[in-house]
């Protein structure tokens, strides 16, 4: 509603429309028309949820792929809630960037407009408690020998749980900045950076985090200035450690923020959460330094690939992790 004057009079796609509640809320911002895609059933309950609310002249709901469907002509709108844990996981990125390159007008608003996925170092002493020390002592009888296992089960895996600011080590890195006006398919096939914490406390490395802001603005502010990133390789000793702080709204003339950060109100997304299957202890201002690799699996482009290198106190260790 808050470009509700972008949208009225307006053609609308919204891509991947579930229940079809943003299409309806298009419509009611005063949309010409609204062409409602998912690929899935759920498209046959939007139907009658549009119906329901006597939009059928204004909202066409299309069973099908954004690849396959045909939309006779251009749009001047696309809307999609196509985020999904870790912001690319399971999300349906490349289905905008389909729509965008098949019925986008030039000039036309994609909404949200731009995404960054950050990164940073945790600590989380409840959580390890409760999946692994608890077996130490169970009412009495120590069951060490379950602790091999217990790291497996609970660690193995990345782990979507919702943290706080406090749980938080360092200033988040950027790993990844998405415009949505200019990102290629290609580039959703691997996402490569390199990072460098310094931690603001003494305590226990559990893991790492990530979380995701998005970003909705009007097309006169599509080209956004884009956080700087470390690239994968150049990296030097002397490079700066990580310290951009997450992006706040701080007047309406700035761009509307969804932000999935833990210092904000818990969303859908909560944050994902790379726990280690071994703490490491480190010191106030220590620095922990490392890669990233996000990559799609070759089993299903959907499911991601995490490969998470990172060292601290002369130390160096490689986790291996599939979101699936």
């Amino acid at each position: 509603m808050q470009h509700q004057s972008f949208i009225q009079g307006k053609v609308v796609v919204d891509v991947g429309c579930g229940t079809g509640i943003l299409s309806i809320f298009c419509a009611q911002a005063g949309a010409k028309r609204v062409y409602a895609v998912d690929a899935s059933a759920i498209a046959v309950q939007a139907k009658e949820v549009v119906k329901a609310n006597n939009l059928a002249e204004t909202v066409i709901v299309l069973h099908g792929r954004v690849e396959d469907v045909e939309i006779d002509e251009q749009v001047d709108v696309i809307i999609s809630e196509w985020m999904g844990y870790t912001l690319l996981y399971e999300s349906m990125l490349g289905s905008v960037i389909t729509a965008r390159d098949r019925w986008l007008k030039h000039g036309g608003l994609i909404l949200p407009c731009t995404a960054t996925l950050y990164l940073a170092p945790i600590t989380h002493p409840d959580r390890y408690n409760d999946s692994i020390d608890f077996w130490r002592n169970v009412y009495g009888i120590d069951m060490s020998a379950m602790l091999p296992v217990a790291k497996q089960c609970a660690f193995e895996e990345p782990c979507v749980e919702t943290i706080t600011g406090e749980n938080v080590l360092t200033w988040p890195h950027v790993v990844k900045h998405v415009d949505c006006y200019t990102i290629q398919l290609n580039e959703l096939e691997s996402i490569s950076t390199r990072y460098k914490f310094q931690s603001m406390m003494r305590a226990p490395l559990h893991g790492f985090a990530f979380w995701f802001d998005v970003e909705f603005s009007g097309p006169a502010n599509s080209s956004i200035i884009t956080p700087s990133q470390s690239p994968l390789i150049g990296i030097s000793d002397d490079d700066p450690v990580d310290d951009i702080p997450t992006k706040k709204r701080t007047n309406l003339n700035e761009p509307l923020v969804l932000s999935t950060a833990p210092e904000d109100p818990p969303t859908h997304w909560q944050q994902t959460l790379i726990y280690l299957y071994d703490p490491i202890e480190v010191e106030q201002d220590q620095i922990i330094e490392g890669s990233v690799t996000l990559s799609q699996s070759k089993e299903n482009r959907r499911f991601m690939n995490i490969h998470l290198q990172y060292s601290s106190g002369g130390r160096s260790f490689v986790k291996e992790s599939v979101f699936r």
